[in-house]
């Protein structure tokens, strides 16, 4: 905006006017769009008192810019010509200074501000009645609800014809119902008053408003006094009452007849939950020309009104398109029927409907309305249709050859329907052509090419293939081209930088091919490029830097190479947001010296070569709020300036070579992402100083220590991953204080002790990933009874958990582990995998049959435990395995024949284990063909082992006679043969060695005896005292 601010005569600059006979600075039209788009807007924390300077402005214009909260400054009042003055939608904060009231001169007064309510206030509005002049006062969404003497605005300033107090917290006490009515608002013409919190009966002097042509009464609480409301003002002309309890009041023809109403031409009805029956009361109203009936419960046939020009029935109860009349509204030109449930196809006209000659239909919108079907061909009779938006329904076909008789169509919004076919050959004077999220294939025709004067092109989300053609360069007219999400190839056409007008541009998301055309520098008015995912080569164009007024650039995920300057970059002054990651060849050069022109909100550099170490030219970027550097070829500390980034709500500097301790960081910071780095250290205790954090992931780091009990202060984080480090130590119990935890990933790290009993209180939990630790002791019940409905992934293996596994423990419907041996990475999987990881663990008892009712489970690994008895015969119930592993256990019996059942399993083990009999053959199973799947079971048979079965009915039994009668005889030597060698090493192992050593046989003889002598002694004192006590 202020890009021709350069140079001393400053009434050359942009927004800047001066008076022709002194060239005195008289006006600033510096009004920004920063509450819609973000394109334009002046940014700083106060208004530079610099201005007071300019004594003879008369208007000044800030509206729509970013002051980031700051006051309107006081000095705005020593401005004494100043005729008009708005500040609205410009992040102002706090109260309104009284010195405004100075400004007696002042016309035009707008303070309002419908980006974010009540930002600004007042607690005395004593002030306006200085503004002896005004005209036009705003006062949209500004507090009122504490100030004093608010009714002043209504009766001290008579030349006022133009009132908004929308939204300001007003109640009946601020009307002014004591004042003398003839005295209030006397010229007013235009009188919103919506939005507040006024009931009841309305206030008497609404019949002495005799100039007041506009009135917006919006959620003001009328019940039956509506009615009594236009007899009031019968000067009336356009008349707001959306939202207010009207469901209640009667429409009486006494009070809606024509002749009371001459005036009334637009009438708002919208959400006051009308039910039933169209109110054909207001058919009496001949002079309406605008009814908006949206929102309401309605479901009857609506009937022609002659004179009505636009109808909005939206949002309603109708169930069929026929009751709202398309065919037979001739003198409507725009109606609306979105949002209603339809649920059938649009119909064209019935033979026994009173066709019209003539359609004056200009617009006709039917969004959301569940329509299916094809669109119908007599559409094409609405000759004069300039709007055609059939939006997110459930069309199907091809877009009808009738629609090219439209000569009249300006916008076509077929978005988000079934629609097939190739895009059609459009004539006519279309400024919006919508066709995105479809199902259109084929090539772009050429011909789109002739519609010149075409603002809006929207071909993305279709499945159009093959190259964009060229003749799209000749849409001088064209701002917005979007064809992103579809299957186009080739390179992209140099004559696209022939649309200087062009101000979006989305072409990612396709297969294009060679390099970025330098013409693209050529559009200077370009905000938005989005070139990311294709298949584009070479280095970024340097005439990239040339789009001054570009705010979003991203060409990620490509194949570009080369080095990246600052002259890329140097005259972007307007760029918010910086995407040009995941380019392995490309390498950014930027001097560590160097200061932007621009204020970032997102940078990502991920998957870049960096030099020159952490890119220190962005400490200057003090607005930043996403910053993502992974995988950037980084090393060493950390800036310390991280910390000064206060508003950096995202971090991302994982996968790199990063060393230090977990300090150096933002403290606002919700997102803090270092995994993957040589960060060393314990975790500070400073990190649960960090109560705005959502999600923590410092895995495969070098960290050491415990986890600090403070770490429950953490009271928002959903996603803790500690993984992959040297963490030792015992869990603090004060985890389980932060109830909105749903990732807990602790594994591979060297934890130990039992789980503390509190992780039982995190309710939401999705993820609990302990393995490959040294936890012990039992599986905690509660990790089935509390965490049955939410638990996704529960990982516990490889710790030293004992105890028998029962269904008791786990009543888990949806569990996730390691995938067919592999670890996947969780946020690509979460919804894609559904197993249980229970493995090497102590383990023992039976696997229970109930296990086999986990219908969802896609994986089970038991393996390495000491399970026991049979595998359930109900484990064919587990129709959604693909992964199965029950290896090392001492499972036993047959393997079930239901497991043939299981037509999705791709990988299974059951080796290791005491299984027998025939492995089940059929479907799946016969697959899988790899003995080691049963290694180490030796009574099984069948294939894929070697050895057969030559009993089907029980293989393993006769396989053992067999065996047992080929070797009876030479069992019987060896058993023989044992019993020898063990009577020969018993017998004179001992009584040989006492009969040749003396020694040693008088010391065995001599222990002996004494021992009789105890045992003598010990039997004789017992009997004695059972003697006595009988005695006794």
């Amino acid at each position: 905006m202020l890009s021709s601010w350069v140079g001393s005569d400053c009434c050359s600059w942009n927004g800047v006017f001066c008076d022709a006979a002194t060239s005195s600075v008289v006006g600033l039209h510096l009004r920004g769009n920063h509450a819609y788009e973000e394109v334009y807007y002046l940014e700083g924390d106060k208004v530079n008192e610099y201005l007071a300077e300019l004594r003879n402005l008369k208007h000044l214009d800030l509206s729509g810019n970013n002051f980031q909260g700051s006051q309107i400054p006081k000095f705005i009042g020593s401005f004494k010509q100043l005729s008009y003055l708005n500040l609205s939608n410009a992040y102002f904060n706090g109260i309104i200074p009284h010195h405004i009231g100075n400004l007696s001169n002042l016309k035009v007064l707008d303070l309002g501000s419908n980006i974010e309510a009540w930002l600004i206030t007042s607690n005395d509005m004593a002030w306006v009645s200085g503004l002896s002049s005004l005209e036009h006062l705003d006062l949209s969404y500004v507090n009122l609800s504490q100030a004093k003497n608010v009714d002043m605005v209504f009766y001290m300033i008579p030349s006022l014809t133009y009132l908004s107090l929308r939204e300001c917290g007003l109640t009946n006490a601020d009307l002014g119902l004591h004042l003398n009515s003839s005295k209030i608002l006397p010229n007013i013409e235009h009188l919103d008053l919506s939005s507040n919190h006024f009931k009841g009966q309305l206030p008497h002097f609404f019949q002495n408003l005799t100039s007041l042509t506009f009135l917006d009464l919006s959620y003001y609480n009328l019940s039956l006094a509506w009615n009594s409301l236009l007899n009031m003002i019968p000067s009336l002309s356009e008349l707001h009452l959306s939202h207010c309890g009207l469901h209640n009041a009667p429409f009486s023809p006494t009070y809606l007849n024509s002749s009371a109403h001459s005036n009334l031409q637009y009438l708002d009805l919208s959400g006051n939950s009308i039910e039933g029956r169209f109110p054909y009361e207001l058919m009496n109203i001949t002079s309406l020309k605008v009814l908006d009936l949206s929102d309401n419960n309605l479901n009857s046939s609506v009937p022609v009104m002659p004179n009505l020009l636009k109808l909005d029935v939206s949002a309603n109860n109708f169930e069929h398109i026929e009751l709202v009349g398309i065919w037979r509204q001739c003198h409507l030109k725009e109606l609306s029927v979105s949002g209603n449930h339809f649920g059938g196809e649009m119909i064209g006209p019935s033979s026994n409907t009173s066709e019209c000659s003539h359609y004056a239909l200009e617009v006709l919108e039917a969004d959301k309305s569940e329509l299916n079907g094809s669109i119908p061909e007599s559409v094409g009779k609405l000759n004069n249709l300039r709007v055609l938006s059939l939006l997110s329904n459930s069309f199907t076909g091809s877009i009808p050859k009738a629609l090219e008789r439209l000569r009249s169509l300006e916008e076509l919004e077929l978005y988000d329907n079934k629609l097939t076919g190739p895009v059609p050959t459009f004539l006519g004077n279309l400024t919006k052509l919508d066709l995105s999220n479809n199902q259109f294939s084929g090539s772009i025709p050429e011909s789109l090419g002739r519609l010149k004067g075409l603002p809006h092109l929207y071909l993305q989300s279709n499945l159009l293939t093959g190259p964009i053609p060229e003749s799209l360069g000749r849409l001088t007219g064209l701002t917005h081209l979007s064809l992103q999400s579809n299957q186009l190839t080739g390179p992209i056409p140099e004559s696209l930088g022939r649309l200087t007008g062009l101000t979006h541009l989305s072409l990612q998301s396709n297969q294009l091919t060679g390099p970025i055309p330098e013409s693209l520098g050529r559009l200077t008015g370009l905000t938005q490029l989005n070139l990311q995912s294709n298949l584009l080569t070479g280095p970024i164009p340097v005439t990239v830097g040339q789009l001054t007024t570009l705010v979003h650039l991203d060409v990620s995920e490509n194949s570009l190479e080369g080095v990246v300057l600052e002259a890329h970059l140097a005259n972007l002054s307007m760029l918010k947001s910086l995407d040009i990651s995941s380019h392995h060849k490309l390498i950014i050069n930027i001097s560590n010296d160097w200061i932007p022109p621009f204020q970032l909100r997102h940078v990502r550099l991920s998957s870049c070569k960096i030099e020159n170490g952490f890119p220190e030219w962005l400490q200057n970027q003090r607005m930043l709020e996403e910053l993502v550097l992974s995988n950037a070829s980084l090393h060493g500390l950390p800036p310390t300036w991280l910390q000064n980034m206060s508003r950096l709500f995202y971090l991302d500097l994982s996968h790199n070579k990063l060393i230090g301790s977990l300090i150096n960081l933002p403290l606002n910071t919700l997102y803090l992402l270092l995994q993957d780095n040589l960060f060393n250290g314990s975790i500070p205790r400073s990190m649960c100083r960090r109560t705005s954090l959502e999600i923590l992931d410092v895995s495969s780091n070098r960290l050491s220590g415990n986890i600090p009990d403070c770490v429950g202060n953490l009271q928002v984080m959903e996603m803790l991953i500690l993984s992959s480090n040297g963490l030792s130590g015992v869990l603090p119990s004060s985890l389980g204080n932060i109830f909105s935890l749903t990732w807990l990933k602790l594994n591979d790290n060297k934890f130990n002790g039992q789980i503390p009993q509190d992780l039982g209180k995190l309710r939401y939990l999705e993820v609990l990933d302990l393995g490959n630790n040294e936890f012990s002791g039992n599986i905690p019940k509660w990790i089935g009874e509390e965490l049955w409905w939410s638990l996704v992934i529960l990982r516990l293996h490889k710790n030293n958990f004992i105890g028998v596994y029962s269904m008791e423990e786990f009543n888990l419907m949806d569990v996730i582990q390691v995938f067919k041996g592999s670890e996947l990475e969780y946020t690509k999987t979460v919804y894609l995998v559904l197993n249980m990881d229970l493995s090497s663990n102590k383990l023992t008892g039976e696997i229970p049959p109930e296990i086999t009712a986990l219908a969802s489970l896609i994986g089970l690994n038991l393996s390495h435990n000491h399970l026991s008895g049979s595998i359930p015969d109900g484990i064919g119930n587990m129709k959604a395995l693909t992964s199965l592993d029950f290896s090392d256990n001492q499972l036993n019996g047959t393997i079930p024949p239901s497991m043939a059942a299981l037509n999705f399993l791709s990988s299974m083990n059951l080796s290791h284990n005491k299984l027998s009999g025939r492995i089940p053959t059929g479907n799946q199973l016969q697959t899988l063909n790899d003995p080691s799947i049963y290694a180490g079971n030796r009574d099984l048979c069948g294939a894929p082992l070697p050895n057969n079965c030559s009993n089907p009915e029980n293989p393993p039994a006769t396989r053992s006679k067999k065996k047992y009668k080929k070797g009876n005889g030479l069992r019987k030597v060896w058993f023989y043969l044992d019993i020898t060698c063990g009577f020969a090493t018993g017998f004179w192992g001992i009584i040989g060695v006492l009969a040749f050593k003396k020694q040693w046989r008088r010391k065995l003889f001599k222990i002996a005896e004494v021992t009789m002598d105890k045992v003598y002694v010990a039997v004789a004192v017992k009997i004695s005292k059972i003697k006595r006590g009988r005695e006794a």
